[in-house]
């Protein structure tokens, strides 16, 4: 058994699904709480301390993305949605919101819980990010501080949106950013939908950062939603 003392909400109306969440969670020892609907979770929230909530969308009282909505209003936990909605638009809903990774149904106990390690990697990561002036993961380096980029020990230079993609990604690393976040953050509110400007910016950031840019092992693309950059 892991050594994991962290308390996780789940949020599932399936008896079967939520017993198998359940089932995977306390095997790897972290502390658990469940509810079968959405006011039951938010009241749980209120009342306990809970480090990670893992969301089903589909409610029988009001959906997950209104649960999202209304946790953000006042607090930052990680929450991982798990769903049988695949559509596109539905996962970039709920990453704009304010969910931190999405899931789809069906899915593996392998999956939930590296995704779960990532979200308390993160959680971990935002207790002292005031005191890490770095980012490492394999041979890329970003220096917050000096504002310099390396790759196997080798600065390299770069645009200043170039940096800013990068240092965003960073900031998340793990986490998918979806498109509209990205137009948002590096062009401004004002720059509406247009995604050929941000294709180019990546391209030319994964030659600088990738080895073999075809095949990026930094900056992974999930398609129809967004950009990943990885942490491990």
């Amino acid at each position: 058994m892991s050594n994991y003392n962290e308390t996780i909400l789940i949020v599932e109306d399936d008896p079967q699904i939520r017993n198998f969440i359940k089932y995977t969670i306390e095997k790897e020892g972290f502390q658990l709480f469940s509810a079968a609907n959405a006011q039951n979770a938010l009241n749980i929230i209120v009342t306990e301390k809970i480090d990670l909530i893992i969301l089903d969308l589909g409610l029988p009282d009001f959906d997950g993305i209104e649960v999202i909505r209304k946790v953000r209003e006042w607090s930052e936990t990680p929450i991982i949605v798990v769903s049988a909605r695949d559509q596109d638009k539905e996962k970039v809903l709920a990453l704009d919101t304010g969910a931190d990774d999405y899931i789809t149904k069906p899915f593996s106990a392998t999956e939930l819980l590296a995704r779960i390690r990532v979200a308390i990697r993160h959680l971990y990561k935002k207790g002292i990010k005031a005191v890490q002036p770095y980012f490492l993961v394999g041979d890329l380096k970003i220096d917050f501080e000096s504002r310099i980029v390396s790759v196997d020990g080798k600065e390299i230079h770069l645009t200043p949106n170039e940096y800013n993609l990068l240092n965003l990604l960073s900031k998340n690393a793990g986490k998918v950013i979806t498109t509209g976040s990205i137009l948002k953050e590096i062009w401004g509110m004002n720059y509406g939908s247009d995604t050929q400007a941000l294709r180019a910016l990546m391209a030319g950031l994964r030659r600088k950062v990738e080895k073999t840019p075809a095949k990026p092992r930094y900056i992974i693309t999930e398609i129809g939603v967004g950009y990943r950059l990885v942490d491990e």
